[in-house]
């Protein structure tokens, strides 16, 4: 199917946190006729409750009381719906199943339970949140997503498989939208074999652009609890300000490099398919937002400062890399097979180091360990932590005279242990101590944005 009239929107978690919220948010969606899918977040708290079950090992009143918090939340909404039969059962069904896999003896050892029992937020947000659409007058059906949404096995961060979300998309969900709207889940799909499968923290974004990308929709709204994006997270400062446009390009750097507001992989199919992102709130929508496109009018030097958290710093050292080939190629291919990203990347006559996402609780920290254990077999691995990556995001920085200069001018003040620039021409990255970065940004911003 390709209807490029067709608008997809997506709902974060503070968005659908309660009935309250999830009115706004059915305004938004009655607002746009054109909206035909909805993509839910988990109501917010849930995610990290769920996280708590699936990564912990809990006492059986731990995990009852976690339980209890996740069920608060959902029957609060339930109750404020007026409890409907129809949608009660089925809420209690999830959190059955949801309790069954919390106390499940190897919930901290399979992947695959985690991943099933992280999915539960996403369905019951997405079963509530076609009720209240439904009770506003507007036609809508809770979809299951996993019907469309295939993903290769990697559990906890799985890849998806384009061409089978695409024929899925138009033999199952075309027809449907047009009659009624969807609403569906962000975050979670299923491999070839029917097992739910999560793409990671951050995954409805990505979820509603691959969505948008499978129907050929014109666009796809990305609703939060910000106006937009903005010049740096506004809660370091009350200095940001919104952008009205961003390009493809910044906006996947500025995602790629800690902008909360975007999944890092939401440009990928708006910019194959040339789809508009648009970034705005859910509690104000009339104050519009950001607009993300193929081309701006306006291409500035700076653009905006991003900070990415919980980064480590490896160096890889041997005395055999001098004048030896091949060395560099054996060490990346640890890192691919390990399916790791590395962002910043300095090299000496003997040495290499790199940066690595490190967050909590993550399937990065597990990948990460069997890395640098794999790297100890070939050279000395050196490991540095407390790190937060900071970057300046803008257009043709590489070119531009004193670009350079007035950005290390602002952070002068402060030890860099790494630099990266000049490999992009849309920004400037910088590693510096986590307990410094908060002071860095705000240094970068009042030079780059306030002066003007």
């Amino acid at each position: 199917m390709s209807d490029s009239s067709i608008n997809v929107a997506k709902f974060g978690g503070t968005s659908v946190a309660t009935y309250a919220t999830m009115l706004n948010c059915a305004k938004v969606v009655m607002g746009n006729p054109n909206t035909k899918v909805v993509v839910v977040s988990a109501s917010a708290g849930v995610t990290n409750i769920l996280v708590e079950l699936a990564h912990k090992a809990l006492t059986k009143d731990e995990i009852s009381a976690y339980v209890e918090q996740i069920q608060a939340i959902e029957f609060a909404i339930l109750n404020d719906l007026g409890a409907p039969k129809l949608v009660a059962d089925k809420l209690l069904e999830l959190l059955e199943s949801l309790k069954q896999l919390a106390f499940h003896e190897e919930i901290l050892h399979r992947p695959d339970l985690k991943d099933s029992l992280l999915s539960h937020g996403e369905r019951m947000a997405s079963l509530l949140f076609s009720e209240v659409l439904t009770q506003q007058g507007l036609p809508a059906d809770n979809f299951d997503v996993r019907k469309v949404l295939l993903t290769d096995s990697e559990f906890g961060q799985a890849a998806p498989q384009l061409e089978g979300i695409k024929q899925r998309a138009t033999q199952l969900m075309a027809p449907e939208i047009a009659k009624t709207v969807l609403v569906t889940q962000g975050f979670i799909g299923s491999d070839e074999a029917g097992n739910t499968t999560t793409l990671g923290r951050g995954g409805s974004d990505f979820t509603a652009a691959l969505l948008a990308e499978a129907l050929g929709a014109q666009s796809c709204e990305i609703w939060t609890d910000v106006i937009g994006v903005y010049t740096k997270d506004p809660r370091i400062t009350d200095a940001a300000r919104p952008l009205p446009e961003l390009s493809f390009e910044e906006a996947a750097e500025m995602a790629t490099f800690g902008a909360k507001v975007l999944h890092p992989a939401t440009m990928e199919p708006a910019l194959r398919q040339n789809i508009k992102v648009f970034v705005g709130s859910s509690k104000e929508p009339e104050k519009g937002g950001t607009w993300i496109v193929r081309d701006c009018e306006y291409e500035p030097s700076y653009r905006a400062i991003t900070r990415r958290k919980d980064q480590v710093m490896v160096t890889v050292k041997t005395p055999k890399m001098m004048y030896a080939q091949g060395f560099l190629q054996n060490v990346f291919t640890i890192i691919a097979k390990h399916n790791l990203s590395v962002d910043l990347v300095t090299t000496s006559e003997i040495c290499v180091s790199f940066t690595l996402d490190n967050p909590p609780n993550s399937v990065l920290q597990r990948l990460n360990r069997e890395t640098i254990e794999e790297l100890s077999q070939i050279c000395e691995v050196e490991l540095e932590e407390h790190f937060d990556l900071v970057t300046v995001v803008g257009n043709n920085m590489h070119s531009a005279a004193g670009v350079s200069s007035r950005i290390f001018a602002a952070v002068s003040d402060f030890n860099l242990r790494m630099i990266c620039f000049g490999a992009n021409v849309h920004n400037m990255s910088m590693l510096v101590s986590e307990k410094d970065s908060s002071n860095v940004v705000k240094a970068l911003h009042k030079s780059l944005f306030e002066a003007e």
